[in-house]
């Protein structure tokens, strides 16, 4: 008789949804399933409850872009109590999987499958334990004994045989509680709920920001559809003064969520992990950025959209994201986001694609789990270059948030500034100062009584990573890319580049964000050597070896990496 593996799934958002799910369909039994929660409901985790959402926002996603589950979000809509529906204004019979849905009722959805899995583990005889309430303030890796101690809540102390931490997002304060105004990140939203009689300094412009606009908006005044259907926007009476101004790098908003001829971007127009691990044996063990722009961006689009091939077909990554955003940045923000609105219209009434941003799309989820594999030099290039075209193009915004900000516009409510790199923030007790240079060169400076820190969620360094235990014992490593050519480390590190360092072999390499994983989500120490035990998909902190985790198309993918490395249905090097 086999021993059971006693596993703890640390978390229990939409990532531990997937992880449960790969469990139970996985046809095993010889496991039990501990999981922790620190609140009291699986399935939604931050972005689709309270801590993340309001009845305002919305998910950037359709019904047929959400990877399986239990049951369809079309057949499940119908299910749901008629007056839920209707104060979100959905209409169950003219609700199909092309619709984008509230985030809280999303969030809604996600519980509910959460607890039809558990049925199906119920009858599958698969032992289970659901902890909720139950914050992991610890863990410790006890090598010897093969076992993994997690600490729950500072006092209870339980033991496993592996651990999978799918902790999901983190905002932690920094200012916010020292500084009146002053906030770390626009969540949970409810705290922006207030009537605000002054400019509000929005710093970023992605969906992050997005939130926050969404909120503030509706405490200061009202929308509502014109004669011609458009939207407006008007300013509540004892809120004359508000205003909302979103300071954007490089003056870009992100682009308009539009139709995707392959709604999952199950990439299968991408290289396999045999082709990449054939070219990575004939490149030094490296992972070439320029062959997988080439072989997973424009090959495609020579198939798909040959005419557009054609105008690219001679440019490198560089030239090709120049032109770009030169492109993008030739244009006022203000008549971009409209001219893409109108884009993305006919693109989700026509059903068809944007095709080269699509190909983005999924050059950026290809890309993401043999990151690891790159030389440091094309990191800093994708970090440079690539990264931020990238996080504007997918950011997909819906449709209704793209109407509204052109109604604030529109109203003399929004104003879009751009910043550069150079940009910094000053808190201070009175008023938060916000630094930067305008398009001549001056040296602009200007106060804010309320300031909202809207640029995402950030990826952490190791020394972040919130279970000491783990760092105390060496047990994880920070994440690090070794230079291909010697010499360009070495003038890196001369420009004063604090993250490159070297090894005992004088290898130069350039530290990246969070801790090192291999192909299977498995920790990696400091002497490259894997632990069976931990696996970690904590989003936050594997950002240097995953630079894109694209949301629930990254969980249901990582998942299943996981679940077949412990259940040894996969070999552990994938690339």
């Amino acid at each position: 008789m086999k021993i059971k593996k006693h596993i703890a799934i640390l978390g229990g958002g939409p990532s531990s949804l997937f992880i449960f799910k790969r469990f139970v369909e996985s046809g095993e039994h010889n496991f039990t399933i501990s999981i922790f929660e620190k609140s009291d409901r699986l399935g939604a985790g931050m972005p689709y409850s309270r801590d993340g959402a309001n009845d305002e926002h919305v998910t950037n996603v359709s019904g047929n872009e959400i990877p399986d589950l239990v049951t369809s979000l079309n057949k499940w809509i119908k299910s749901v109590p008629r007056d839920t529906l209707d104060k979100y204004h959905i209409d169950p019979e003219k609700f199909n999987d092309y619709k984008v849905l509230p985030r809280l009722l999303f969030g809604q959805y996600l519980t509910e499958q959460f607890k039809l899995l558990q049925r199906k583990a119920n009858e599958k005889g698969i032992e289970y334990e659901i902890f909720y309430n139950s914050c992991v303030t610890d863990i410790v890796d006890h090598p010897n004994e093969e076992r993994v101690k997690v600490t729950i809540n500072h006092e209870q102390v339980l033991e496993f045989d592996i651990v999978i931490i799918s902790t999901g997002h983190n905002w932690p304060k920094k200012n916010e509680d020292k500084i009146k105004g002053y906030y770390d990140s626009p969540y949970p939203p409810a705290k922006l709920a207030q009537k605000i009689n002054h400019p509000v300094a929005i710093k970023g412009s992605s969906l992050t920001a997005i939130d926050a606009i969404r909120t503030l908006s509706r405490h200061n005044g009202h929308y509502h559809r014109n004669e011609d259907g458009h939207i407006i926007y008007q300013l509540h009476d004892d809120s004359p003064d508000f205003k909302m101004i979103m300071h954007s790098r490089n003056g870009l908003l992100p682009a308009v969520r539009f139709h995707l001829e392959d709604p999952h971007l199950s990439k299968n127009k991408t290289l396999t992990p045999q082709q990449i691990k054939d070219h990575r044996a004939q490149n030094n063990g490296f992972l070439s950025l320029d062959y997988i722009f080439e072989q997973d961006f424009k090959l495609p689009l020579k198939t798909m959209r040959p005419a557009f091939y054609e105008e690219i077909k001679g440019m490198n990554m560089e030239e090709f994201v120049g032109a770009m955003m030169a492109l993008r940045e030739s244009i006022p923000p203000s008549e971009l986001l409209k001219i893409e609105y109108d884009e993305a219209e006919a693109s989700i009434a026509q059903r068809k694609s944007v095709y080269w941003k699509e190909m983005l799309a999924i050059l950026s989820f290809a890309m993401n789990y043999p990151a690891k594999y790159f030389s440091a030099e094309d990191m800093l290039r994708i970090q440079k270059t690539l990264m931020p075209l990238i996080s504007v193009v997918i950011a997909f915004v819906p449709q209704s948030s793209a109407e509204e900000m052109m109604a604030l516009y529109n109203a003399g409510v929004l104003e879009i500034i751009t910043v550069g790199d150079d940009s910094y923030v000053e808190p201070a007790d009175e008023a938060t100062v916000y630094h930067y240079n305008d398009a001549q060169g001056k040296p602009i400076k200007i106060s804010y009584k309320t300031f909202i820190d809207s640029t995402g969620q950030q990826h952490f360094v190791y020394d972040d990573f919130p279970f000491k235990g783990l760092v105390k014992n060496r047990t994880l490593a920070p994440a690090g890319l070794r230079f291909k050519d010697l010499e360009k480390g070495l003038i890196e590190k001369d420009k004063g580049n604090k993250n490159v360092y070297t090894d005992h072999e004088e290898n130069y390499y350039l530290q990246v964000p969070g801790i090192a994983i291999n192909d299977n989500f498995e920790a990696v120490d400091s002497y490259g050597a894997l632990n069976e035990r931990i696996y970690i998909m904590a989003v936050p902190y594997i950002g240097g070896y995953n630079p894109d985790y694209s949301g629930l198309d990254f969980g249901e993918a990582a998942s299943d990496i996981i679940v077949k490395s412990i259940l040894n249905h996969e070999p552990a090097a994938r690339y």
